[in-house]
């Protein structure tokens, strides 16, 4: 038996201080075989080894296009698992075996003919699936399904073209109600974050941010359980724009009102630091957002590991006392295989 003590460690919504984890065989299951995993060790014993830094299982990005980025810095940089918003899904479906990060994938980004991201030059001409009408949806969100996909990703982007009429936005949804697919939608253009939440649609791959949201809206949005991943860095990448203020305004009032976002960045659109994003999270913490909940909880239809297992994230030193310094503190964290604590004696 090989104990490791942490300074911290942050799992299930909660901080233990100078907590030690048995190092232990994982669960034979689809998403731990052969790992190794941390438990929790409630004896009297003296570690093994002892971690200066804090244990995060699980850092997710909720928007990744893992074509544009390497998944090795993305696992180096601390994030342990990622959800995929579209690619070829023949080059996307190698993915799901990746150990770190652990990736869930949409496959090909469904829209009408001609609708974004058909003609765009950032993906390639596959990662585009164009449903020519709702006899066609059941199919297309099969074919994303049979490569691996565990999620849809539809698009309504009225700014870059035609988009699906409301028939076929409710062909998609239902189409991935009925295989336990849940949908998500980039929504860009006045009245499309609207559309995708009357469709039914679960998550927004974009806090929205063509326009602001009513209240009344942003309520029925909140109770409905529909979630927004937030990438509001991807605004100027820095610079102040109308697009962010937009944004963080509706994630401001939308949280207020009880809606939940995710951190994710849409690593590979643009200069953006490839790993933990502390712009990001500096940028959500200006909006009210907590911060952990926000990059550690769980999206619809994402994989995760049960418990520590494989893969985890290991942030320098004990967790900060002052709020403004998270952000920066967890744009430290590493990936670390939970196999080189006792292969390397890591510290």
């Amino acid at each position: 038996m090989t104990l490791i003590s942490f300074a911290a460690a942050y799992q299930d919504g909660s901080w233990r201080h100078s907590p030690v984890f048995e190092l232990a065989d994982g669960d034979a299951d689809a998403t731990t075989a052969a790992a190794r995993q941390l438990r929790p060790f409630t004896g009297t014993a003296t570690p093994d080894i002892r971690i200066s830094g804090t244990l995060i299982p699980r850092l997710v990005d909720h928007h990744v296009h893992l074509g544009l980025v390497d998944a090795a810095e993305l696992f180096a940089g601390g994030i342990t698992h990622v959800i995929d918003l579209g690619w070829d899904p023949h080059i996307a479906r190698t993915w799901t075996d990746l150990v770190a990060p652990v990736t869930t994938i949409a496959g090909a980004l469904l829209t009408c003919v001609g609708g974004y991201p058909k003609h765009a030059a950032w993906g390639p001409p596959l990662s585009t699936r164009e449903v020519v009408g709702p006899d066609d949806a059941r199919a297309a969100v099969a074919e994303q399904q049979a490569v691996g996909a565990s999620v849809i990703k539809l698009t309504l982007n009225s700014e870059a073209g035609p988009v699906p009429s409301d028939e076929l936005l409710g062909a998609l949804v239902a189409a991935g109600r009925a295989r336990d697919m849940p949908v998500y939608a980039h929504a860009q253009g006045r009245g499309q974050a609207e559309r995708a939440f009357a469709a039914g649609v679960d998550v927004l791959a974009h806090a929205p941010f063509s326009d602001a949201l009513p209240d009344a809206l942003l309520t029925a949005m909140a109770a409905g359980g529909m979630r927004w991943i937030s990438t509001m860095r991807i605004h100027g990448w820095g610079e102040p724009t109308p697009e962010l203020e937009v944004s963080r305004d509706n994630i401001r009032r939308f949280a207020a009102a009880g809606g939940r976002v995710l951190y994710g960045t849409d690593a590979g659109n643009g200069p953006l630091a490839v790993g933990v994003n502390a712009h990001e999270l500096a940028a959500l913490a200006e909006a009210g957002i907590e911060l952990l909940p926000a990059i550690t909880s769980t999206a619809p239809g994402q994989r995760v590991h049960a418990g520590a297992s494989g893969s985890v994230a290991i942030v320098a030193g004990a967790p900060p006392t002052d709020p403004d310094a998270l952000p920066g503190w967890l744009g430290t964290a590493r990936g670390v295989s939970v196999e080189s604590f006792e292969r390397e004696g890591l510290s």
